[in-house]
């Protein structure tokens, strides 16, 4: 008879422990999931950015300068993932000079490299441009597109100096379409040769901010130029030469959903999800440690003073454990 209660205590015991994995691993899914917000992406495709260049769809991979910045350090399959999270509009103070181009993010620092023949987009100088921003995971937020001043120097490192200090441009939630944001808008005047746009993209609804670096090639004159028609690269510069714009095929990625487009997988598993997984796991332990000891605790025998419901074959009457 002890036996079989043991046996059947221990099968309780089981069964409540299952229970309790269940509910725990529900707690935990609950957790992971309001823990752990969704983070967007996304990098300009029009004027091209330097990572979507250099990415696996961008088409420029084996251009010298991506190759630079590839062996520097540019993890360009994830090209749309060069984001600070909690920066809260105060990127003066958070993206150092010299890094603007990477986020200040080490993963990132080849694209901060100061070279004069970065794949660039070739437009006109005060005319109208459809600015196109891809989104692998869209979220609402804030464009702020700056251009750099006359005296930018692209085989110098970008700083905020060689920045304007107020945006040519500032959209918010513009509209999503084929993939990407479509923010139609006008080009800085006053600039020719070789520049730089540089976008901040602040979410509204995550704590990140996004950074990227578009290389442009300014034309004189103020003819009309849509995003999504033909843009270029600069050809590879020697030594002691001047890169030279080149007419190259449109420079958009493929619409998000296609076969191929990578999508961001930097991931800080250790900075949320692997402690609830940790602390879920401990509470399961726990539990279930506390409910089978006290179920074989109850199995082991009857409190003192409590008759036993088996009457002794033996003395004819009921015992007193």
């Amino acid at each position: 008879m002890a036996v079989r209660r043991m046996l059947a205590a221990v099968a309780v015991a089981a069964v409540a422990a299952v229970a309790a994995v269940a509910a725990v691993a529900a707690v935990a899914a609950t957790l992971l999931l309001t823990a752990v917000p969704a983070a967007a992406h996304g990098a300009p495709t029009a004027p091209l950015s330097r990572a979507a260049a250099c990415g696996p769809e961008g088409g420029y991979a084996t251009t010298p300068a991506c190759r630079a910045a590839i062996a520097a350090g540019a993890a360009v399959r994830e090209w749309d993932n060069i984001r600070v999270a909690r920066v809260d509009g105060r990127d003066r103070e958070r993206i150092p000079d010299g890094e603007l181009c990477s986020g200040g993010l080490s993963a990132y620092r080849g694209l901060d490299l100061p070279r004069p023949d970065w794949p660039a987009t070739e437009v006109s100088a005060g005319s109208r441009f459809t600015f196109r921003y891809r989104t692998t995971i869209p979220h609402k937020g804030t464009f702020r597109l700056y251009a750099t001043v006359d005296s930018y120097d692209p085989s110098k490192r970008l700083t905020w100096a060689d920045l304007e200090p107020r945006p040519f441009m500032t959209v918010t939630d513009p509209p999503l379409r084929d993939g990407a944001y479509q923010m139609p808008g006008r080009l800085p005047s006053g600039r020719t040769g070789r520049h730089l746009i540089y976008v901040i993209w602040q979410n509204s609804d995550t704590q990140d901010t996004y950074y990227s670096c578009s290389d442009v090639v300014f034309r004189p004159s103020s003819k009309t130029v849509q995003g999504a028609r033909t843009g270029t690269s600069a050809t590879p510069a020697t030594k002691g030469e001047s890169a030279s714009p080149r007419t190259v095929p449109p420079a958009d990625a493929p619409p998000a959903g296609e076969a191929g487009v990578p999508v961001a997988a930097v991931t800080d598993l250790a900075g949320g999800r692997w402690p609830l997984v940790a602390g879920a796991a401990a509470v399961v332990t726990v539990l279930l440690a506390t409910t089978v000891g006290a179920r074989l605790r109850r199995a082991g025998g009857a409190p003192a003073g409590r008759p036993c419901e088996v009457r002794s074959h033996r003395a004819g009457r009921r015992r007193v454990w």
